[in-house]
């Protein structure tokens, strides 16, 4: 398992291949990973956290004082398999776990 952070970040091609040519299944915490090789990831929506902090600002911008605001937990979560990375490590994802995917890489 790999966290999201700046390094990670910048060096996820080399994380996901070094993952694949060893042989290492791999779960992710961002789908950038996955696009770049990983497995697979499963994290909050980041686009639906932003929609939500959007709707924070336009409130603190109408008078809100901020510390008046509830803290919210990510609500909306996405799971993304790459099929063919799967594929590679010689495992089969079954048809119950691709059906409940958000995404698909194929």
């Amino acid at each position: 398992m790999a966290l999201g952070n700046p390094v990670n970040f910048k060096g996820r091609h080399v994380i996901a291949d070094f993952a694949l040519k060893n042989r290492l299944p791999s779960i992710f915490e961002e789908r950038i990973f996955v696009e770049a090789g990983g497995l697979m990831s499963y994290a909050p929506s980041f686009v639906e956290m932003f929609r939500r902090a959007a709707t924070y600002v336009d409130k603190i911008l109408k008078g809100a004082k901020p510390a008046d605001l509830p803290v919210e937990q990510p609500t909306t979560f996405e799971l993304v398999i790459n099929l063919k990375t799967a594929k590679a490590l010689g495992l089969t994802v079954p048809p119950s776990v691709l059906m409940r995917a958000d995404h698909v890489i194929e």
